[in-house]
């Protein structure tokens, strides 16, 4: 990295020799928050939809917005961090996403709230790249930025698993808008710490944004991600199919065009480079696999043993622990036994966490489903570690923005994917189940689509016409996670089969470039 004085706008200061790991902390709780917001409204949407009363296109764009425009906009994101400075993106979107939460929180309308949500995925969007690529520049020791990526990773992942758990003590004991307001103290702690903490770096030999190469990138992600969500579900719409084919379009002309240039906002040359092919595979499989598990165990938690929002988060917080446990082993393990070993344990562990589901007898018990939380979060953390050091490894530091965005946007993807692939196998396999009920018409129609739906009817229905149908729901739900479990295993394991290969043996992550 080109040393310059601080502030002077030309390369950065050299990396820090004390205060790294106060640094880290800082970019770390941003990242939290972040994470969080991804799943916190899940549970507090049921008394949102009570207060704004949004219809169903409404409450669609706000559970869908933030995520797609945080996994559009991470590409560009990173490529302005390195142009423009990471640190002065990074305080600028987490003082946006500040904002935007107090703009949710306020939300009178389903419109504002939309609007806050918007304003939180830009914020979210510019804030993710930037953590990483910090981390890649404070950090210049190979082990020493292992470790702080293991904490980076298992901050991610846990943000994720608890989301579901503080948005539901939230909204018991206040209300919905306190998912929002929760954000704004640590945002102002954050903010200031960063400032007085963080050094600027950038790229002293970058050329311009690539603005076209930018719109390609943000319009094709996010179709891409719509189209995938939506066909996924099942009975996809014509405009959901074009969305998807739009995505693939613009994705393949952004290729050829950053092909073209010298200054390219993301070298898709990387992806030939085996590493980090697989490196980003296996950070989209880890996160669609944890991400599928944790929504579907939510709702086995809820709608099958009856528990609270609160209660059924708290019953998933052994993926969290698992999660942080092997984030901080990862470092170790890939300094002995290499990355391929390290990727491989991963993502076969994920693998044993869904044939034990798969292979558990029914009805599933609750030790079992903890035990696979904690085999799932153990392989996620190890995993994303891995992969995450091998990114970062693979560009030099002043280019740490395309690896933060490579990651962040197999991250977010990840997610959204897992809902809707293996949730829309969960939801048919539970379907073909709901047989033989005493229902009609809409009623059917209802409890077949849904366990959500079914209790609903059963509910409305009440004596034995209600406990039939509320019977049937929960075998059918259990059922239908033994064989989303099977389909889930054998997609790891073949992606497993993929990665290894495509990962030398003794194949061990550097100091960069």
């Amino acid at each position: 990295m080109t040393r310059a004085p601080e502030g002077s706008g030309a390369g950065g200061r050299a990396a820090p020799t004390t205060g790294r790991w106060a640094m880290l902390a800082v970019l770390c709780a941003s990242l939290l928050l972040v994470a969080m917001d991804a799943t916190i409204l899940n549970v507090a949407l049921p008394s949102l939809i009570d207060d704004l009363r949004p219809g169903a296109l409404e409450q669609l764009w706000i559970i869908d917005i933030y995520g797609l425009l945080l996994g559009g906009l991470l590409v560009t994101s990173g490529a302005v961090g390195d142009r423009w400075g990471r640190k002065r993106l990074f305080l600028s979107g987490f003082v946006l996403f500040g904002v935007a939460s107090a703009v949710a929180a306020t939300a009178h309308s389903s419109l504002q709230l939309i609007g806050g949500r918007v304003l939180l995925g830009l914020g979210g969007a510019m804030v993710m790249p930037s953590t990483l690529s910090l981390i890649r520049n404070i950090f210049t020791n190979a082990r020493e930025r292992a470790l702080a990526i293991g904490i980076w990773a298992a901050v991610a992942g846990a943000g994720a698993c608890v989301g579901p758990l503080i948005g539901g003590v939230l909204v018991e004991h206040f209300a919905w808008q306190a998912a929002f307001w929760v954000n704004l103290p640590v945002v102002v702690v954050t903010v200031v710490a960063g400032i007085r903490l963080l050094p600027e770096y950038r790229d002293p030999q970058a050329g311009r944004l690539d603005r076209p190469g930018a719109l390609l990138s943000v319009v094709g992600i996010v179709a891409l991600a719509w189209g995938i969500k939506h066909v996924a579900k099942g009975s996809p719409r014509p405009e959901d199919v074009g969305a998807l084919l739009l995505g693939v379009v613009l994705l393949a002309a952004f290729a050829w065009h950053q092909l073209r240039l010298e200054d390219p906002l993301l070298d898709v040359r990387l992806f030939g480079h085996g590493p980090f092919l697989a490196a980003a595979l296996a950070t989209l499989l880890a996160m669609l696999a944890i991400g599928s598990a944790l929504f579907l165990i939510s709702l086995w938690l809820q709608y099958v043993h009856g528990y609270s929002p609160s209660q059924a988060g708290l019953r998933t917080l052994p993926s969290a622990l698992a999660m942080l446990t092997g984030s901080l082993c990862s470092p170790w393990l890939m300094h002995h036994l290499g990355v391929r070993a390290v990727l491989a344990i991963g993502l076969g562990t994920l693998a044993a966490g869904f044939l034990l589901l798969a292979l558990a007898p029914e009805p599933t018990a609750y030790p079992v489903v903890a035990l696979v939380l904690a085999g799932l979060g153990l392989g996620d953390g190890l995993a994303i570690t891995a992969s995450a050091s091998v990114l970062v490894s693979s560009v030099p530091a002043e280019r740490a923005g395309q690896a933060g965005a490579v990651s962040e946007t197999a991250y977010e993807l990840g997610v959204g994917l897992g809902v809707a692939l293996l949730g829309s196998i969960h939801a048919a396999a539970y379907s073909q189940r709901m047989t033989g009920l005493p229902l009609r018409g809409h009623d059917l129609d209802t409890a077949r689509e849904s366990v959500g739906g079914a209790a609903e009817v059963a509910q409305n229905a009440g004596g034995e016409t209600g406990r039939r149908v509320l019977t049937a729901a929960r075998a059918a739900f259990d059922e239908a996670l033994t064989t989303t479990a099977y389909v889930s295993a054998g997609i790891v394991v073949a992606v497993t089969l993929l990665v290894v290969l495509m990962v030398p043996r003794g194949f061990k992550v550097t100091g960069g470039h």
